[in-house]
């Protein structure tokens, strides 16, 4: 089936969907309000970049930090509006009457998983650099990065499966 032949369905978001972008926006709402109330107390320099052990090997002015809250805002929200069209998506199956309707959730779901995954990370990481320029961690940790790219990755590989298990 062609893009341009794909039928456009309403397929309304599961509970889980709705859970994890709960989820996601009380998590934004709190790192905000959190990076206002610590603005404060930041040192005019803060860590900017780790390497893969998770030791900082850069630094930068605190106004770097706005950045992160900013990117995760605007990568939810362009993945939200991505959701909205799963007649768009790519799909590694052959659509059909008998699949397309999993097909679209099963791609609009692993969307929202990630979007939601990103955000938290994005959460994640603007609460350490703060713990890290005040003194109260030394770094982001060794498990950080494994730790990213299971987030990353696992989710996209779950959804493949349950793709071709569903074609």
């Amino acid at each position: 089936m062609k893009t341009y032949d794909r039928p456009k369905m309403d397929i309304p978001k599961t509970l889980f969907e709705r859970m994890m972008d709960g989820a996601a926006i009380g998590a934004f709402v709190w790192i905000v309000a959190y990076l206002v109330s610590a603005w404060g107390i930041l040192p005019a320099e803060i860590p900017a970049h780790f390497n893969g052990a998770g030791e900082v090997n850069r630094w930068g002015s605190k106004w770097e930090l706005v950045m992160l809250p900013i990117i995760a805002g605007l990568l939810w929200i362009g993945m939200t509006l991505l959701e909205k069209y799963p007649e768009k998506h790519n799909y590694m199956v052959e659509l059909n009457e008998h699949n397309i309707e999993f097909q679209y959730r099963n791609s609009r779901m692993m969307l929202n998983v990630l979007k939601n995954l990103v955000v938290l990370v994005f959460v994640y990481l603007s609460y350490q650099i703060t713990q890290v320029a005040t003194g109260e961690e030394i770094s982001l940790g060794i498990g950080f990065l494994p730790v990213f790219l299971v987030l990353m990755f696992a989710p996209m590989i779950i959804f493949m499966i349950r793709s071709f298990r569903n074609r």
